[in-house]
């Protein structure tokens, strides 16, 4: 299938297969059921007909990176195949705060009070609670979104008690060129003394050491959809 700035994709339900394939063998190997993990089928930059042929293969969970495109793509196919769950899984700006509330089942990347503020007043407004993660830089990446680390239970704490939003767990970004158990192991750590139960850690090219790790949900996109059309858009 040819798309805009002549990538050529895969076939979508075969990555999809093999992922799944592969979710299910690292689940044996960590003695874990399957069911435990979430597959986010990681579609920024996908267009909207080649994500239809992966809901089509019955695959229902979806994560974009930016609000703008999920307001694209998202609201004609949700009224086609209402079952989809739509998480964001980008950094988020307060001002975008309303919009991401309205589309989005779940969002990953809360970072700061601000924005945990903004949210908590537009599922008052809204009426709607979506489930959160926390977002935590374990590589204290300056160039990167996420709470630092020794500040993550700090952000937790004001996410519950002063805002009483629906936190489930944490979210995190390994840095490019390290290895990325380590960061998994931190999180899952920073996660555990906080009494958390989700983990949302692994993309393409770790998402099954992730789950040996403890990942319950894990965004994958490039091994599903294959390469990113960027520049496209």
């Amino acid at each position: 299938m040819s798309t805009p700035g002549n990538i050529c994709r895969p076939d979508p339900t075969d990555g999809l297969e093999t992922v799944r394939r592969a979710i299910a063998d690292a689940c044996t190997r960590a003695r874990r059921d399957i069911a435990s993990v979430t597959l986010v089928a990681a579609s920024k930059t996908v267009p909207a007909d080649t994500i239809e042929q992966t809901v089509l293969a019955g695959h229902t969970v979806y994560g974009e990176n930016r609000v703008q495109e999920g307001k694209a793509k998202w609201p004609d196919l949700r009224a086609r195949f209402p079952e989809v769950e739509l998480h964001l899984i980008g950094p988020l700006q307060s001002n975008k705060a309303r919009e991401a509330v309205a589309l989005f089942d779940v969002i990953h990347s809360v970072d700061r009070p601000g924005l945990c503020e903004a949210l908590a007043k537009q599922c008052e407004k809204q009426g709607r609670r979506p489930k959160l993660f926390v977002q935590v830089n374990t590589g204290a990446e300056p160039q990167k979104a996420g709470v630092l680390p020794d500040a993550a239970d700090d952000l937790l704490t004001t996410c519950r008690e002063s805002y009483d939003l629906d936190v489930v767990g944490l979210m995190c970004i390994p840095p490019a060129g390290e290895p990325p158990e380590p960061h998994f192991a931190q999180l899952a750590k920073i996660a555990a003394r906080n009494g958390l139960d989700c983990l949302s850690m692994g993309m393409s090219t770790d998402y099954a050491s992730a789950i040996e790790f403890g990942a319950t949900h894990v965004r994958v996109g490039s091994a599903i959809f294959g390469a990113r059309a960027y520049g496209t858009r």
